[in-house]
């Protein structure tokens, strides 16, 4: 039997690159046969990723079965994952988020969920010594997940423990970090290929407030031009994709990484009152700019209030 690892549906560059540093390390050190697997197309970024260091990319599912041995990383929501989740032999889960709950296992499994801002740094710490065994791709892989992850340390996220695995990564891949990213993030700003559905729907996340249900999305961009230029026909597709998605409303965060501030932007008066009471703007159009906010994780969906 080989381990599917797998991480949430809209992979990005961790929930891409860390099911790979996971199989690797399963196959290669435990000798327990395992490959990633993704639950979608990556985005532009994590596609970078895997060309940059040498992979091909994880076969894409739709679901698993009762038949299958899972390891879930960067993940514990069962909204992020297959539907079937629950019927599988879940046996490990590794993440950073906060816990979800509603994820049923057959048995007790190992669950390590660390307050790290990537997935790949705790991998990287759960390996020990191991880690030294790591080949140039594998430790590429693992690199890319923190410098997305960390906004390149811009993230509040960021910890210095993140930072300082990067960096050791880094130095023995003879990479520039600062350059790195900066390919990185360039990648990621090319959106241009994307349907305003698919933008939407690309780095997301769903998330109710006292009962309204909102798909929040993120787009972490160098050139938020590019996104901003689009916003009249994004709010446009908006009800069409809450309604196929089943929630009330979508709350677009465009996240400018050098200028260290998003722009939401504001359709209606939901997404207003969402903007005014969550993080005290003052909102005059169809766009607000919230200084300083990064992280979906730490900054965006702990503070929403409707």
């Amino acid at each position: 039997m080989t381990v599917k690892v797998l991480g949430h549906k809209s992979p990005d560059t961790d929930s891409t690159g860390s099911p790979l540093v996971w199989a690797w390390y399963l196959s290669e050190i435990k000798g327990t046969p395992a490959e990633a697997k993704l639950l979608g197309e990556p985005n532009t970024e994590a596609a970078f990723v895997l060309k940059r260091w040498g992979f091909e990319q994880p076969e894409i599912i739709e679901d698993v079965s009762a038949e299958d041995t899972v390891v879930v990383v960067d993940t514990n929501n069962v909204a992020e994952l297959p539907a079937s989740i629950n019927e599988a032999n879940v046996v490990q889960v590794i993440d950073h988020h906060m816990l979800q709950g509603g994820l049923a296992t057959k048995k007790p499994i190992d669950i390590t969920i660390r307050p790290l801002a990537c997935t790949a740094t705790i991998m990287v710490d759960l390996m020990g010594e191991d880690a030294a065994k790591m080949p140039e791709g594998i430790k590429g892989a693992a690199l890319s997940c923190i410098l997305s992850d960390t906004l390149n340390f811009r993230s509040p996220t960021t910890t210095e423990h993140d930072k300082a695995v990067a960096l050791k990564l880094a130095a023995e891949l003879g990479v520039d970090v600062d350059a790195y990213a900066s390919e990185m993030f360039e990648a990621k700003s090319d959106v241009s290929a994307f349907s305003d559905a698919e933008l939407l729907r690309m780095d997301s996340k769903e998330y109710a407030v006292d009962g309204t249900k909102f798909r929040v999305s993120v787009l972490e961009t160098t050139a938020p031009k590019m996104v901003l230029d689009r916003k009249d026909s994004l709010m446009a597709s908006m009800a069409d994709v809450a309604a196929e998605d089943g929630v009330d409303q979508v709350l677009l965060f465009v996240v400018d990484i050098l200028a260290e501030e998003a722009t939401l932007l504001v359709p209606n008066d939901l997404v207003k009152t969402v903007a005014e009471k969550s993080f005290g703007a003052s909102v005059s159009g169809d766009t607000v700019v919230l200084p300083g906010i990064m992280s979906r994780k730490k900054q965006i969906i702990p503070n929403l209030k409707v």
